[in-house]
């Protein structure tokens, strides 16, 4: 399949759009904490306990030390978990592809 000239552009024109949100320039696991400290362009740090992240929970500290950053600076990657996390998706609260439950019904009085 062959990418067009214009759809390439419009992908680009999208990457852009989500990196003026926030994208990581840098990530650790902070082993004390036990958590992934992400810093974003902006120096500002967001971290995130590891057991939250789906894919992460109960990993090898060596296993999460290993942190890729994508180019774009918009994915975080685990490679001997084969694990990632899109940092919009962090920035908006979602740590894993799997939907966030429904809150518990109340039962009727």
């Amino acid at each position: 399949m062959d990418v067009t000239n214009d759809e390439l552009r419009l992908a680009e024109l999208r990457m852009e759009r989500k990196r003026k949100l926030g994208y990581a320039v840098a990530a650790r696991y902070d082993v004390a904490s036990e958590r992934v400290v992400v810093r974003l362009q902006s120096d500002v740090e967001v971290t995130v306990p590891v057991q939250s992240i789906q894919g992460l929970a109960g990993a090898r500290v060596e296993d999460l030390s290993v942190i890729e950053i994508s180019p774009s600076g918009l994915g975080l990657y685990w490679p001997t978990l084969d694990a990632d996390l899109y940092v919009p998706a962090l920035l908006r609260g979602r740590l894993g592809s799997r939907p966030k439950p429904a809150p518990p019904r109340r039962a009727a009085e």
